[in-house]
């Protein structure tokens, strides 16, 4: 290729920029229409070459060539030609300023991407997917090389040599039949391993692979032969990348541990439920409002006082595990009472086992429950894995105690953010034991109870209550209207009642819950005051802040008796204090509390921690309601750094503070910097959220505002049209 600068007459080829196996990338010049261009030339072979080998070669770049030329996105590498000139097959694309994800990883000497890189790569190449897939084409060579990131934090899919149209069988079975590797062993998914027919979850499954390695430094199955890499990917499950990495958003570990699911059917749907997820959870609060660790159990001189109101079917109780979001645990089986006396009441269908082996498992099952209470979920994972197998082979696959561990199994799934895993196991321990024990049995509702709490966690808020619903009618038919498993359940109820917008039931049900819970636990109950808090919630959403501020008080008040003073339940309370006093124009108590709780939370977490970080905007927010403009200014302006350092540019928190810098600019005058960072702000939005989104639109609104301050009327009438276009839009399309 060096003798032939010229392509076709037009293209003039000036410097290689990239090789690979199927040929070389070069930057040139359309002398036609005058701008730079990449040029793709398929890589000459000698007459020494398998002439089928180099047939297959060029059907291939054709291929690519006419796939890719039909694609028109921001996500996709955009093809402006291709032919052949003098045995030559060539390409030519748009130059792209940037550099690939590989590069990038090297470039940081690969360490992970920032975590807002990581979500915002994420969430782009997930919308090109979507597109790409809903042309009929499957990617099927997606990895790092392919992924461009532009100067601009445009992120584009390139390289489509191996891409197939969904309708064209015949053309792959002809290619794979070469023996070509159709794929990089790194990034390839099960089913092309095995060299069955994949689809668009094949991709899925490679963007999976991509996403776990920008996010730790490493592919998922990072081993130097490859032979031992596809056997990974075909056998073997995933460390979860926040093994790797801490400070990964929780959601963000779980869409990759979906995607990298070893059978296509268990992946997310497509790529727009990628997309859908992402968006989700970089704008949704987390389930902050039903979050409380397990308190102290009751005090020792306490049950005999108490006794006359508690039911008899209270004792042993624990403090509340599923508001934490953590197992609903029917009484424990005794270790040395062996299996259960609904089971081996039962005619024995063959041998007995040994009572020292069942006990010995027993005891090993407590051993899991132990490390989880120690927070050591993947320790307790591996042990309630071990002891289900053996309990299987013991007892057998549908016996209750090896339920019981597929149960804690699914447990520790969830614990670890892999929540589609866990709904599937939770799934089908509720359908073994409804067929052993019985459609209303505790154990099975248990079961079913938590499928809708992984439902609710995965955004499928819906389908959560319909279970939820179903699982509430046969409690109070079984156990009654006031056990504190049907209370657990009608508290998860309320909770999910208000994601699905459902204000007022949700308030009048954690009314109730709250109520019943104080009559038969006790008004400091863990679960009464986590209700109680749910209460005040919904009161603060439904605009009834002196209502809402009365309930927390009264909740940072029974939490710090019962939990102590540094909890952290007991310090969220008392942030939510501060909203309902900033919301109710008494910003100088609401200053006072922040400020101490500034130090309470340095004091325990650090001053780098999320929620330390949310008291001192929270500070900020006060101070400029007070007409402290200046050190509203600076407080912003540190909690923006901090948090974009932290959790990434585009993380929601971080634009909130960005936005609040601006707020302070405008206050002070400064229209010019006020709309540079509304700008900013606005562009991120609409990035991550689309045009279209409530929080993009608002920002949009502020960047006109800005601009009539400014005196530009013209244009800010404009922006105002335009966002009354796109809310009237996003109205009659039913968002």
């Amino acid at each position: 290729m060096a003798d032939t600068r010229l392509i076709q007459g037009r293209y003039r080829l000036l410097d290689l920029i990239g090789r690979g196996g199927m040929g070389e990338v070069w930057r040139a010049r359309d002398e036609s229409l005058g701008r730079h261009v990449a040029v793709k030339c398929l890589k000459p072979h000698g007459p020494h070459h398998d002439p089928d080998f180099t047939r297959v070669l060029r059907e291939r770049f054709r291929r690519e060539a006419r796939v890719a030329a039909a694609l028109s996105h921001r996500g996709v590498t955009v093809v402006h030609d291709f032919g052949e000139s003098d045995g030559v097959h060539y390409l030519v694309m748009e130059l792209l300023e940037g550099r690939n994800l590989s590069q990038l990883l090297e470039d940081n000497k690969r360490h992970p991407l920032p975590v807002g890189d990581v979500v915002d790569i994420a969430g782009q190449v997930a919308d090109a997917l979507d597109y790409t897939h809903r042309q009929g084409i499957v990617h099927r060579d997606l990895k790092p090389a392919n992924i461009m990131r532009l100067t601009d934090g445009t992120v584009k899919i390139c390289d489509f040599g191996i891409a197939r149209l969904g309708h064209d069988i015949g053309f792959t079975s002809r290619l794979t039949g070469t023996g070509i590797a159709m794929g990089t062993p790194h990034y390839m998914s099960p089913e092309q391993i095995s060299g069955i027919e994949v689809d668009q979850r094949s991709d899925l499954y490679s963007l999976g692979c991509v996403l776990y390695e920008i996010a730790t430094g490493a592919p998922p199955f990072d081993l130097d032969d490859a032979w031992a890499i596809l056997v990974g990917h075909r056998d073997t499950p995933p460390t979860p990348p926040r093994s790797h990495r801490a400070e990964l958003p929780e959601y963000i570990e779980t869409i990759i541990l979906d995607l990298l699911a070893k059978q296509p059917g268990q992946r997310p749907h497509d790529a727009r439920e990628v997309s859908r997820r992402i968006a989700t959870g970089r704008t949704s609060p987390a389930y902050v409002p039903t979050v409380v660790t397990p308190g102290p159990q009751p005090r020792p001189a306490e049950p005999e006082s108490r006794a006359p109101l508690l039911p008899s079917w209270t004792r042993g109780m624990t403090t509340g595990h599923k508001a934490t979001g953590a197992v609903l645990r029917t009484t424990p089986h005794d270790a040395s009472a062996g299996l259960t006396a609904e089971w081996t009441a039962r005619p024995a269908a063959g041998p007995v086992p040994p009572p020292d082996a069942v006990t010995a498992l027993a005891g090993r099952h407590h051993e899991g429950l132990r490390l989880g209470r120690l927070g050591r979920w993947a320790e307790a994972g591996d042990v309630h894995r071990e002891v289900a197998a053996e309990r299987a082979k013991l007892l057998g696959p549908d016996h209750p105690d090896t339920l019981a561990s597929r149960y804690e199994i699914a447990f520790t799934l969830g614990r670890t953010g892999r929540a589609a895993d866990a709904l599937r196991e939770y799934t089908d321990v509720a359908r073994e034991r409804s067929r052993v024990l019985g459609a209303d049995h505790a154990d099975t509702l248990a079961a079913r109870q938590e499928m809708a709490y992984v439902l609710g966690q995965l955004g499928r808020h819906f389908d959560a209550h319909q279970v939820y619903t179903s699982v509430l009618a046969a409690r109070e038919r079984t156990v009654g209207p006031d056990h504190p498993d049907t209370l657990r359940c009608r508290h998860n109820l309320a909770f999910n009642l208000s994601r699905l917008g459902r204000l007022d039931d949700s308030y009048r049900m954690a009314r109730d819950v709250a109520a019943a819970r104080a009559r038969v636990l006790g008004p400091d109950h863990p679960d009464t005051l986590v209700t109680r808090y749910e209460v005040a919630y919904a009161l603060g959403q439904l605009g009834r802040r002196e209502e809402a501020l009365r309930i927390y008080r009264e909740v940072v008040e029974a939490r710090a008796r019962t939990l102590g003073p540094d909890h952290a339940d007991t310090l969220a309370a008392r942030y939510e204090v501060g909203i309902s006093l900033g919301r109710l124009g008494r910003s100088a108590d609401a200053l006072t509390l922040y400020r101490d709780l500034i130090d309470d939370r340095t004091r325990v977490h650090g001053p780098a921690h999320p929620e330390t970080l949310r008291a001192r905007h929270g500070l900020g927010v006060n101070l400029g309601r007070l007409g402290r403009w200046e050190e509203a200014l600076t407080e912003s302006r540190d909690v923006c750094a901090l948090r974009e350092q932290a959790l990434g540019p585009d993380h929601p928190d971080t634009l909130v503070s960005r936005r609040e810098v601006a707020v302070g600019l405008g206050w002070l005058g400064r229209w010019a910097d006020a709309l540079a960072e509304y700008r900013r702000v606005a562009a991120a939005r609409e990035r991550v959220l689309g045009p279209d989104h409530p929080d993009t639109l608002a920002s949009r609104n502020d960047e006109a505002h800005c601009l009539e301050q400014l005196g530009r009327g013209a244009e800010a009438v404009e922006l105002y049209r335009r966002v009354a276009v796109l809310r009237q839009q996003r109205a009659s399309g039913g968002h």
